[in-house]
Parts: structure tokens; C-alpha cells; sequence
């Protein structure tokens, strides 16, 4: 038996580790009691966090365990309990009402480390200014200014990025993949004849373009179907994305007949204008924006969108943060959870 696992397992009789025939023997019995494999039977005991299994089978894997006096030690059991996580927001708070994007991805934060029984402490705008919070590892959520990851780099303490640095020597990575996004909704606005596309996004800093507007830039005009003249940007709010699309309407060349835009909330404020300028949606224009938020579904026209998971993103942070720290491993990790295309009544079907 190797030395992991007598570090995890102990059993309850107090004369130290049994023989590893009867520990698989008795791992055994349980799954055969909970009509389970034997490796999940081990996850259930070793309080995996990323393990899915339904509550009434956890409940009988530990029943049954109980029953056979088969215990994992005390002090593996409330590993994750003793943790704090300190989840560092890069953004003003405020930006979680602007983008509901974030706010989700919060809530997805807190309810996993409640699941987990982790303290979590948070603060907002982290730049690399203040002094970091004591915690047993990082949440660092939005991409951080230089200031601030040097600042993490500087300490030994683990750090997950959530929708920001893509790779990291040292760190924990969990990002939707919006390159390849970009590209899904120019193939399909390719794929229903345009051959022409604009883009109406925002900046986090104005000298850094978004990774959509990269990927939408770079693969555009590989494609053949971007022009330097239909590229729009200032910030992730409703009232930007309204000032944006009047900008191009405003503008003496015709504007493009289909657009990506970067946010669900940014695009609520482009439908306004475009409504408000007698612009039919899609006939004349074509939408499709990125989040899928709530609302998304129930404005008028409704946003056909890409769906991102961001409450998984968020949940995922905080399972890669908990292994981490639970097997020290060593080896940093990099997570892109998908994103899928709704369509709705802002492009033609």
C-alpha cells in the first residue's frame, strides 16, 4: 500500500493500518452495499470535492462504512473545514450589477466553499495596492493589473485565476475559451451569408483589447469578413454598448449587417439604439452577444447568445484551490469550460 494512502485512511479499531487485502475487502463490501464502484466509494470517503454523486448515495456509502467501522481519520475528514480562502475581485463591486457575468460567478464562489465548509473572505478592486489578506489560497477573479500578479508571484501562497492570466508557471487557471467563441459565431454568421461583421465589445483598460476582440479581429480577418471601421468598444455597461451602436449609426458608410457583441448587458443597450433609429433586428442587423443572463431570453427582440457557465467557472476555482492544497500538488492546471450558442430572435433561423 502506498504511502498516500496510509496517510489518508486509517480504520477505527486504534491498532494503526490493516493489511491491504482487508482494506479492499472492506472497501468492497461498501460499494457492494451502495451498488457503487470501489474508486467512488474511496472519493465519497476522501471527501473529493469534484466527485458528482447523488445525496441519498453518499448518505448510504457512509452509512455502510459506519457500519463496518471503516473511518477515514478525523483530521482528513475536516481538512477543508480549518481552510480560508480569501477570493481577491479585480473590478469595483458595482460591476456586478452592470454584468450579472460576475455576480454569478460570485455566487459560485460562496456556494461551493459552504458545500466545503471553507471560511471565505472577499474584497474588491485588488490592483497590487493593498496588502493581501492571510488566507490559505487565492481567488483572484478578472484579469489583475501587472502590480498585482508580481505581488502574488512574490508569495508562496497557491492563487486560482478565474477570467483572467490563460497560463501561469505557478498557478491555477479556470477561463471560458472565448477565442474559440469568437470564431463559433463568425462561422455561423458565415454560414448564413454575411460577409460582413461587426463587433461592438469593452476594455478593461483601454490599451488591452478583450480576448473576444482579438479573437474576433484576428479570425475576421482571416476570414475575409472584418473591416478595421466596424470595431467598437468602451465599456461592459448597458449605456456603453447604447453609445457605441449610435456611433455607428451615426457614421456616413453603411454599417455592417451582422454583430458579435462582447456581453448580453452590453448588447441591451446596442438593441436600444438600434430600435430607437427604426433598425429592423435581424432583417437589417443581425445580433449575437456572450453570458446568456437571465433577461436575455425575456427582452424584446430576445438575444441569441453564447451561454457561459460562469457559476462553474466560479465552483471549479474553488475544487481546483481545495485538491491543491489537499495532494500539494505542484503542477499547475488550466480549466476552459464551454460555452454553447442560443438562438433566439436576434438572427434569422
Amino acid at each position: 500500500m502506498s504511502g498516500v494512502h496510509k496517510a489518508l485512511i486509517t480504520l477505527s479499531y486504534g491498532f494503526g493500518l490493516p493489511d491491504y487485502e482487508t482494506l479492499m475487502a472492506t472497501l468492497k463490501e461498501i460499494a457492494e452495499a451502495a451498488n457503487v464502484s470501489v474508486a467512488t466509494v474511496s472519493r465519497v470517503l476522501n471527501d473529493d470535492p469534484s466527485l458528482s454523486v447523488k445525496a441519498q448515495t453518499r448518505q448510504k456509502i457512509l452509512e455502510t462504512a459506519e457500519r463496518l467501522e471503516y473511518k477515514i481519520s478525523p483530521s482528513r475528514r475536516n481538512a477543508t473545514q480549518r481552510m480560508t480562502f480569501a477570493a481577491l475581485f479585480t473590478y469595483r463591486q458595482g460591476l456586478e450589477i452592470d454584468d450579472p457575468y460576475y455576480l454569478s460567478m460570485r455566487y459560485g464562489i460562496e456556494t461551493q466553499c459552504e458545500k466545503l465548509g471553507i471560511t471565505l473572505i472577499s474584497g474588491y478592486d485588488f490592483t497590487g495596492e493593498k496588502a493581501l489578506p492571510s488566507a490559505d489560497g487565492f481567488l483572484v477573479i478578472g484579469q489583475p493589473q501587472a502590480a498585482l500578479h508580481t505581488q502574488l508571484a512574490q508569495q508562496s501562497t497557491p492563487v486560482v485565476f478565474i477570467d483572467g492570466v490563460m497560463e501561469d508557471p505557478q498557478s491555477d487557471c479556470v477561463n471560458v475559451d472565448l477565442f474559440k467563441i469568437s470564431q463559433k459565431v463568425i462561422d455561423f454568421f458565415i454560414g448564413q451569408g454575411y460577409s460582413r461583421i461587426g463587433f461592438i465589445g469593452g476594455r478593461d483598460h483601454p490599451e488591452f483589447p478583450d480576448q473576444r476582440e482579438q479573437a474576433f479581429v484576428e479570425y475576421g480577418r482571416a476570414k475575409n469578413v472584418v473591416q478595421p471601421d466596424d470595431i467598437w468598444y468602451g465599456n461592459f455597461t448597458s449605456q456603453s454598448g447604447y453609445q457605441c451602436a449610435k456611433k455607428m449609426l451615426q457614421q456616413n458608410a453603411p454599417y455592417p449587417p451582422a454583430l458579435l457583441i462582447a456581453t448580453d448587458t452590453i448588447a441591451l443597450g446596442v438593441t436600444r439604439a438600434l430600435l430607437e433609429h427604426g433598425v429592423k433586428i435581424p432583417e437589417q442587423i443581425a445580433l449575437i452577444s456572450v453570458n446568456d443572463i437571465p433577461t436575455a431570453r425575456f427582452v424584446f427582440p430576445s438575444l441569441s447568445t453564447v451561454r457561459i457557465h460562469s457559476e462553474t467557472m466560479g465552483a471549479q476555482a474553488v475544487n481546483l484551490l481545495t485538491e491543491r492544497l489537499r495532494d500539494e500538488r505542484t503542477v499547475p492546471l488550466s480549466v476552459f469550460v464551454p460555452g454553447s450558442l442560443q438562438l433566439r430572435d436576434t438572427t434569422r433561423r
